[in-house]
């Protein structure tokens, strides 16, 4: 048929060629009639013969009835009583009628494997044309600066990069113009190893680190060793000196201690494009915003965000909060949590159209790890993340401080008193979103073991092993305790048989008074707490069993921090909040 009657073949949108098999749950091709056929010939039918006791003119004889079709003139089928099941067509087996899934279980088909986090919200339709979609993908060395890609049975940690690079048409108004392309916005997202919950903690640009040595590969193919720099600004960590998304993740690995499974990196263009892929973002302003240097202009209230408009909301910082990077964190917090909604929503999953057009925007829009080049490891990413629940994904930032070095104001330095214990919650798999909560009994029999009389000091009775602490924890404990703490009937029982993860006291139920006083003295939490027999000591008499784990910082060192999420400003992704 010619291009006016149903259109040029290449005019079809692709989306409209793909339909879900009501059976299945899956997508299958439906190519129109005059959509190209393969080239490659099938088998031929052998010729259906005539019917039984067909004339020349067209007669066909029924069972207890004669029809004779006339010249020039059809016969019309039969008429269907109204609700009867339409008959299948002569000469071919009927079918069963298909019994259709309810809404539901189609909508839990099409979540599976949706991408929980908006940069990779893409890869759950990857499936529908794996090849042309691995042709769009870009990818750079890991430079081996990476744990070697994530596993589906840990925790897993992807750094996610956006860059301030102008490429592009569209963007010459935004950031600067020489840029090499920085690391304006950071964030390394923990994802627990249960997938119950996530952490994503955003670091800022202008914190003040050290960059180490970075060992790059090149465009030619070789390698260079590009030198580690002292006191500077982390956004430095990317394209300064020509350095490489693996330089920034080693940075972040000498930051916090937490070597990224994988990056992305995403420049001003993912954001527009993604945006407009799902049909824009709702966000939401407690005032008025009219910002020559973001090109933002939008009224108090609610609004619907994409394309060039998306860019400029996440790029705003002087309009907003106190003006300075900190606040734009703010903003771009609040625009990732309605974005990750919008993936999530039905409105997103059960659209076609919007999820090819998701998965061709993150695939020419993003660039990634050599451990992550194809859409089929993007994929197996997609339904790990897609595990989450908004609620459980938690957002904050680095603590910080002004830099004390600077009269004028304009780069931040870590919070020593803060920062650290944060990380280390991150480290140990520890929600901020306290999901991994016990049930209500079970917390409150864990509560109720620091409630009641605690004995004096010089009344209690231990034994302290060690159980995965540093050579010599036990004695060094035994002194402090003796000599500081007037636990004086105290005594080394060397190393333990087992070596365990946290530190652990076990006293029997007529020494919880004693094992309230040193749980108080230990800085111990109730579920270090362990209720059983108690053990004698070398004088033969009753005592408790202290085990030093491999949390064990040191004499005096309180070891309840680790057990609980630090106090750190944050939020959740399920939460609307206005900017202000």
């Amino acid at each position: 048929m010619d291009a006016q009657g149903r259109g040029r073949a290449d005019d079809i949108d692709p989306a409209d060629q793909w339909v879900i098999n009501p059976d299945t749950g899956e997508y299958e091709l439906r190519l129109a009639p005059s959509a190209p056929r393969s080239a490659v010939p099938g088998p031929r039918r052998a010729a259906r013969p005539a019917p039984a006791g067909a004339g020349a003119r067209g007669r066909t004889a029924a069972p207890g009835r004669d029809t004779e079709t006339l010249p020039g003139r059809e016969v019309p089928p039969p008429r269907r009583r109204r609700g009867a099941p339409e008959e299948p067509p002569p000469g071919r087996r009927g079918r069963r009628p298909v019994q259709k899934k309810s809404k539901a279980k189609k909508t839990l088909l099409w979540t599976g494997g949706i991408m929980a986090f908006v940069l990779v919200g893409t890869a759950g339709a990857a499936y529908l044309y794996l090849e042309h979609l691995n042709g769009n993908i870009q990818s750079v060395s890991d430079d081996g600066a990476s744990t070697g890609g994530f596993s589906k049975d840990k925790a897993i940690n992807l750094l996610l990069i956006g860059t301030d690079k102008r490429t592009g048409s569209g963007n010459a108004g935004y950031g600067d113009a020489n840029s090499v392309g920085h690391a304006d916005t950071t964030i390394l997202l923990h994802v627990s190893k249960d997938r119950t919950n996530a952490t994503a903690l955003s670091i800022p640009r202008d914190l003040i680190v050290n960059v180490p040595d970075c060992q790059t590969q090149q465009k030619d193919g070789t390698t260079k060793v590009i030198g580690g720099s002292e006191n500077v600004r982390f956004n430095t960590s990317l394209g300064q000196a020509d350095r490489t998304p693996s330089c920034t993740m080693r940075t972040v690995t000498e930051l916090t201690g937490i070597t990224p499974d994988n990056f992305i990196v995403a420049d001003f263009n993912a954001v527009k494009t993604l945006t407009s892929a799902v049909g824009g973002v709702e966000v939401c302003l407690a005032k008025d915003i009219d910002d020559a240097d973001s090109h933002l202009k939008l009224s108090k209230g609610t609004h619907n965000i994409e394309g060039e408009q998306a860019l400029a909301f996440v790029r705003t910082r002087h309009s907003v909060g106190f003006g300075g990077d900190l606040s734009r964190i703010q903003i771009q917090q609040q625009f990732l949590s309605s974005l990750m909604r919008k993936l999530k929503s039905n409105d997103t999953l059960t659209s076609p159209t919007k999820m090819i057009k998701l998965a061709e925007a993150g695939t020419k829009a993003l660039t990634v790890d050599s451990q992550l080049d194809s859409i089929g490891k993007l994929k197996d990413l997609g339904l790990e993340l897609g595990k989450l629940n908004t609620k459980n994904l938690s957002f904050t930032t680095v603590p910080v401080l002004d830099n004390p070095a600077e009269t004028v104001k304009a780069t931040v330095v870590l919070n020593e008193d803060k920062a650290p214990a944060l990380f280390r919650t991150i480290k140990d798999d520890v929600s901020l979103t306290a999901v991994k909560a016990q049930k209500k009994k079970e917390k409150a029999a864990v509560a109720a073991r620091l409630k009641g009389t605690r004995s004096d000091a010089s009344e209690v009775r231990v034994r302290v092993f060690n159980g995965g602490a540093a050579a010599g924890s036990a004695q060094e404990t035994l002194a402090w305790l003796q000599n500081d703490e007037g636990v004086t009937k105290s005594e080394n029982a060397g190393n333990a048989e087992a070596a365990l993860a946290k530190t652990r006291l076990e006293y029997a139920p007529a020494q919880a008074a004693q094992a309230r006083r040193l749980a108080a003295i230990m800085g111990l939490s109730g579920s270090a707490m362990k209720v059983g027999e108690s053990v004698t000591n070398s004088q033969g008499l009753p005592t408790m069993t202290l085990t030093l784990g491999k949390d064990f910082k040191g004499a005096g060192v309180k070891l309840d921090a680790s057990s609980a999420a630090p106090d750190v400003d944050k939020s959740t992704a399920n939460e609307v909040k206005c900017a202000s």
